[in-house]
């Protein structure tokens, strides 16, 4: 077996062989305790649900130049909850594998059975050439799709060597879906990554099957997605689902819309949110995703007051100042560069918060083999030295540039004692770092300012402090006010953000979207709107 510590994981490099879940087992205690009961309650009737997805839960890489390899395992969000159900009903996911050791632990059908301390669901890794990362992963799921979806086409670089990948490795997915799953599998496809797949998988396992995919980024206006060449393709990729989920409802309502403009033949139901296209009926619905809440308001009350003087030490922060912070990855649709021109006219507006306001961004590289993202990168890196340039002194740092890795207690450690969130996405399919800020702030005295462009502001915009990300005039003024805030108004605002937060958490979404599922399996059609389910709850 591959025995486990915490969340890297070493062990001895042996070579190829099959992993077998009663194979040399330890005896270890689980340190976390599980609601069983919970679990249980919702896996009946999904005990065929087969996962699908580009990333996987667990990887093997290889420590160093030793005989090691380290287990990186899910620490948190979509991940680590589908994990959970996979455990309990011993599920299968199928899964790039992109890490330099995966190939050594699994057996001779691509199978690992993880997680590694204790074996309960089968991971089959599917492998992927180089060429064939770049143009399905790099080209068309990263340079068509990501930026068509949130509405950036000038920054969309379509060629048709990237489609004829992205065809080849949904393909390839599909045929391993079709040789592995049951013929009454739960097929759940995970995003953008496999928009064909659901159409190449119909075929070969019936309508017994139920195939389903949630689509986790935005789906954009038809003006906007009519400009994908390969756009009729795609929608009828997607229509062999019987249950296709979005974040919000007015994603899936562009969704239904496109589907009638594309597809002459094609019968939509707006109001029942179904689309009947070639004898096959698709629920179209709005599952709006949650975070881990009781997690992270775990973690991030072990940061407490030694905490955050030492986290200020290690970064160079004030303690004593006022604190906004940014989580993001390096992505053009973040707002990172608009959020920080905002910050550059507050503090030339307002001298009187220099020295008073430190704002802390947490950066993490993404996609940088592709070169968007490279000049992005040192796009933000310039535009920080300059507002540091301009403004900072002897004592103080006006913006704190973090690329380290944080751990997670350090992560929701830094939103609890942050006096302020900036998200201000210029377009995100929810944006789930608002909804950690939130969860995080166990003294409830953080404002989280919000841009209306991200999926999120629909279930929080309302005690949030909403941005215009493009509006740095507005933006700054609405920092000054969330700084300004009186304390019982910040408070108010909080308690009823997580308030809003709890009754929707991941665990809640997870539910959801497998509730509705059996429905369509028992035979129950017919719309339930988001606000309907929350309602229920």
């Amino acid at each position: 077996m591959l025995p486990i510590r915490s969340d890297r994981t070493a062990v001895e490099r042996e070579g190829p062989r099959s992993v077998d879940s009663s194979d040399g087992r330890e005896n270890e205690e689980n340190e976390e305790e599980e609601d069983s009961e919970a679990d249980t309650e919702r896996s009946e009737g999904v005990s065929n649900l087969v996962v699908v997805s580009n990333r996987q839960p667990y990887r093997h890489n290889y420590a160093d130049e030793s005989n090691e390899i380290v287990v990186d395992q899910p620490i948190g969000g979509l991940t680590a909850g589908l994990d959970r159900v996979m455990r309990d009903i011993d599920g299968l996911w199928i899964a790039w594998g992109d890490a330099d050791a995966d190939p050594v632990v699994v057996d001779a059908e691509n199978r690992v059975r993880v997680p590694p301390e204790d074996p309960s669901y089968t991971l089959k890794r599917v492998w992927l050439e180089e060429e064939a990362i770049q143009e399905y992963y790099y080209g068309f799921s990263n340079q068509v799709l990501w930026p068509l979806c949130h509405d950036l086409v000038d920054k969309m670089e379509y060629d048709e060597s990237y489609w004829e990948r992205y065809r080849d490795v949904n393909e390839t997915f599909a045929g391993i879906v079709a040789e592995a799953a049951p013929d009454d599998a739960i097929v759940w496809f995970q995003d953008y990554h496999f928009a064909l797949a659901p159409g190449m998988v119909r075929p070969a396992l019936g309508e017994d099957a139920t195939l389903m995919q949630f689509w986790h980024i935005p789906w954009p206006a038809w003006d906007t997605f009519r400009v994908c060449p390969r756009r009729r393709e795609l929608v009828e990729g997607l229509l062999a689902t019987d249950l296709l989920g979005f974040h919000i409802e007015r994603y899936r309502d562009n969704f239904l819309e496109g589907v009638a403009a594309c597809l002459d033949d094609a019968a939509v139901d707006f109001d029942a949110g179904e689309v009947e296209y070639e004898g096959h009926t698709t629920v179209v619905e709005a599952f709006p995703m949650g975070v881990d809440v009781e997690r992270i308001a775990e973690l991030s009350e072990r940061a407490d007051e030694a905490f955050w003087p030492s986290f200020c030490d290690r970064f160079g922060i004030d303690p004593d100042a006022s604190v906004a912070v940014g989580v993001d990855r390096l992505d053009y649709t973040k707002g990172i560069p608009e959020r920080l021109d905002a910050l550059d006219l507050f503090w030339e507006e307002n001298p009187e918060w220099r020295g008073e306001l430190t704002y802390v961004q947490r950066a993490s590289e993404s996609r940088s083999a592709i070169p968007a993202y490279q000049q992005l990168g040192r796009e933000v890196k310039e535009q920080v030295e300059r507002i540091n340039e301009r403004f900072g002194t002897d004592d103080w740092t006006p913006v704190v540039y973090i690329e380290d890795h944080l751990a997670n207690e350090e992560l929701y450690g830094l939103y609890r004692h942050s006096d302020l969130a900036l998200i201000s996405p210029i377009r995100d399919g929810m944006n789930l770092v608002a909804k950690e800020y939130v969860a995080a702030q166990a003294d409830e005295d953080g404002v989280l300012l919000l841009s209306t462009l991200a999926g999120a502001d629909e279930e929080l915009g309302a005690q949030a402090k909403t941005v215009e990300p493009y509006d740095s005039a507005a933006f700054a003024e609405a920092i000054e006010a969330a700084l300004t805030m009186p304390t019982d108004e910040r408070r108010t605002r909080m308690r009823t953000l997580r308030k809003t937060v709890a009754e929707n958490n991941l665990d809640d979404w997870i539910d959801a979207v497998l509730e509705r599922t059996q429905r369509l399996r028992d035979g129950e059609n017919g719309r339930e709107s988001s606000r309907e389910r929350t309602d229920g709850n």
